[in-house]
């Protein structure tokens, strides 16, 4: 990424960001690091919507208390070993001053989890608090997956990689893999260094594995998303990527005589009046949702877990700005999964923001195929995880995007609904997305705004919609 620079942290972790942004994340007043039970204080460097924006989000309790006891014991000593690293100044090689990357002692909040980097001592380096070894360990825990070279040939095509074209599906199943992480090993889970791995963990891994046989493959995802014009070598937007995601989720269903758990939980794509067709905000309508559970339980049950997808298109060119501190808000919810944006032309996965910088995972690295075999409790999956920590600025992404969001159950979805409802009133009438609990009729228009051509990632959009206002909504 042109203009970043790099840090690292032993051999195995380094950092790497861009120009700071002017826009400043409120440093708040959150728990401990690594937890989710803070509030975040009104008493913010931002003003109007930013404090809005940032205020409404109370005391998040994690329901896993067990689950942070089962991992703590497994996990002490990856914890100890990053705090070491971190705390030591081979952190940083390159010959790079340590504030080149970030001297700021504002929170970092990684998929609903707030980071408190801010020390006792002023004069201490924000990269060497406990909060940012937390930090450290939370987003390197997360699943990476990149482009990938030598897997079996996809359908008829002879393509054998997905290098400069797959960026978009790669950051499409890091999201979906987070969600399937909160799902089955919690929120709090974290990689660890020892053996033998954690079976889930390993099942998970194995959905993603480039071949037919791995049900969320590249493979598979390509022939779900014919539809949509999804096709090995072409380049792929974030709304269609949403669109794969349910057709593959709904096919799996309607294959299957038994509940799927492959994927565990409903997905529901966002949009707004008429499926997208009219523009707008998009909608999260209660009463959808409640028909994509019980179509996904077979009417077993009133509510399952449930994906929520939520594609945008913010801008022209860029994002515009008024939009920016409410892309930040969204980090904070406890369901977030992050975003599928990026650089424009290039999709990225992004999950955690700190002072108007995004912290991001790129799929760009090539790497050879691997085969993770559930059964292989002693599996390498180091290529699985990232260890590079990138910034880049809020700002400067493509103004075409989704937000994801995992609901566990449905005081979780009512969670949401509520947070999503209360930064939608503070957005001075241009919220990223509206919560209804039923869907209005479409009323007639004459003025609807036409799709755009190409939202895609992995080439520059052309930048069409010469004369349109940028505070605009732009059809999905």
């Amino acid at each position: 990424m042109r203009g970043s620079r790099e840090t690292t942290v032993g051999s195995k972790l380094s950092v790497e960001g861009s120009i700071d942004s002017p826009d400043k994340v409120p440093g708040s007043a959150c728990s401990e690091p690594g937890t989710s039970d803070g509030r975040v204080s009104k008493t913010s460097t931002w003003s109007g919507i930013l404090v809005s924006a940032f205020s409404i989000f109370g005391t998040y309790t994690s329901s896993k208390d067990s689950e942070k006891k089962q991992h703590r014991s497994r996990n002490h000593g990856w914890t100890a070993a990053v705090r070491r690293v971190v705390n030591a100044n081979s952190m940083w090689r390159l010959g790079l001053s340590k504030t080149n990357i970030s001297s700021s002692t504002s929170d970092i909040w990684l998929l609903g989890v707030c980071y408190r980097i801010a020390q006792e001592d002023s004069s201490a380096d924000p990269a060497h608090s406990d909060g940012f070894a937390a930090f450290v360990e939370d987003f390197s825990s997360r699943i990476l997956i990149t482009y990938r070279k030598g897997f079996p040939g996809i359908g008829d095509s002879k393509y054998t990689s997905d290098v400069s074209w797959g960026c978009m599906l790669r950051s499409s199943q890091m999201l979906v893999a987070q969600a399937l992480v909160h799902h089955r090993l919690g929120r709090s889970w974290r990689k660890t260094l020892d053996k033998p791995q954690d079976q889930n963990y390993l099942e998970i891994l194995h959905l993603f594995g480039d071949s037919e046989a791995s049900a969320f493959s590249i493979h598979n995802l390509l022939e779900a998303g014919k539809a949509y014009t999804l096709a090995p070598g072409c380049w792929v937007g974030p709304y269609a990527m949403c669109r794969t995601w349910e057709t593959l989720a709904r096919c799996r269903i309607e294959q299957s005589e038994v509940v799927d758990q492959s994927l565990p939980m409903a997905v529901y794509v966002v949009s707004g009046d008429e499926d997208g067709e009219r523009g707008g905000a998009p909608v999260v309508c209660i009463e959808d949702a409640s028909r994509h559970c019980s179509e996904f339980s077979r009417a077993q049950v009133d509510w399952t877990p449930i994906l929520l997808l939520v594609p945008l298109v913010l801008g022209l060119d860029k994002v515009n700005p008024r939009y920016i501190p409410m892309l930040a808000a969204t980090f904070t919810f406890p369901q977030s999964l992050g975003i599928l944006g990026g650089r424009p032309g290039a999709s990225t996965y992004l999950v955690g923001v700190q002072d108007g910088k995004a912290y991001y995972l790129d799929p760009h690295e090539v790497q050879p195929v691997v085969d993770i075999k559930k059964e292989n409790l002693e599996a390498d999956t180091s290529s699985y995880h990232c260890n590079v920590v990138r910034q880049v600025p809020l700002d400067s992404i493509d103004p075409s995007l989704s937000i994801g969001f995992y609901c566990r159950d449905k005081d979780d979805f009512d969670d949401f609904c509520s947070r999503a409802a209360e930064l939608a009133d503070q957005s001075d009438g241009a919220p990223l997305f509206t919560v209804t609990q039923i869907r209005n009729s479409p009323k007639p228009t004459s003025d609807s705004v036409g799709v755009p051509e190409d939202d895609s990632f992995d080439v520059v959009p052309s930048g069409d919609g010469e004369g349109a206002h940028e505070d605009e909504w732009q059809l999905l």
